[in-house]
């Protein structure tokens, strides 16, 4: 992490810069430290990036839902004083971005989505990845990016001791059985907020229909691909992803 961990009571995070307020947020195996490329351009150009850690283990097992977590950014929002933010995310951070947005859509400037889950996704298998087994895992990680020296041994770490918690495994398939009761099909249309969507061509979790599908429904997107991409497209182009989102930040003005 480029960015020293700030830790004030419940909330854990990392900021820097000063403008106008993005607030990234992280999937479900996701580390604050995925997003190192936004964290390190976008406050050299006039932006403030705050990075929150998800609750995601944290909250008690009925409350471990999606809801509870566009909740939590509510209050983190709050407590920062944030009426407005750009809310960037990936994976299961950008569906909590989306539903927030149904929520309280006065609170967001606009929504960047990348490899976001809300209306399909597929998980590390046809089954829960299996515990104990860490070639399975790091292939498994490495599925998800299209280049798998991505998937360094930092990254495989950290989702091998996951999927050995027992707690942690519980509490993410309560994630995923949320992620799929509150898909935001019905509601996207109505969602008339900006929205940059930044999608790797390659990306089996959240494969390209789904892109194509996120900007058919929403009233306001425009969709950018970048190649030989996959699931994590802030952590295998960097360069390229900031480039488009500041682009698109410009032409919109943000």
């Amino acid at each position: 992490m480029s960015s020293k961990l700030i830790e004030d009571g419940k909330y854990s995070y990392v900021e820097a810069g000063e403008g106008p307020t993005i607030i990234v947020l992280h999937g479900l195996m996701g580390a604050l430290s995925n997003f190192d490329g936004v964290l390190n351009y976008f406050p050299k150009n006039g932006y403030r990036v705050i990075i929150p850690e998800l609750p995601i283990y944290k909250l008690p097992l009925l409350k471990t839902n999606v809801k509870n977590l566009s909740k939590f950014l509510k209050d983190f929002m709050a407590y920062k004083k944030i009426d407005k933010a750009i809310l960037l995310g990936n994976s299961l951070g950008g569906h909590i971005a989306l539903y927030f947005t149904k929520l309280n859509p006065i609170n967001v400037a606009a929504l960047v989505l990348a490899g976001s889950s809300g209306l399909y996704e597929k998980s590390m298998g046809d089954t829960y990845p299996k515990r104990g087994n860490y070639e399975y895992i790091e292939t498994k990680t490495q599925e998800v990016f299209y280049d798998p020296e991505i998937a360094t041994k930092e990254v495989v770490d950290e989702i091998f001791a996951s999927v050995n918690d027992r707690v942690r495994v519980i509490k993410t398939l309560a994630i995923a059985k949320s992620a799929i009761r509150h898909n935001m099909a019905k509601d996207l249309p109505s969602m008339n907020i900006p929205t940059c969507i930044i999608w790797g061509k390659n990306d089996t979790v959240t494969p390209p229909e789904v892109a194509v599908d996120f900007q058919k429904l929403l009233p306001d997107a425009n969709l950018f691909w970048i190649d030989k991409c996959g699931h994590a497209p802030m952590m295998e182009h960097p360069d390229e992803f900031n480039k488009i989102l500041e682009n698109w930040l410009k032409e919109r003005k943000l």
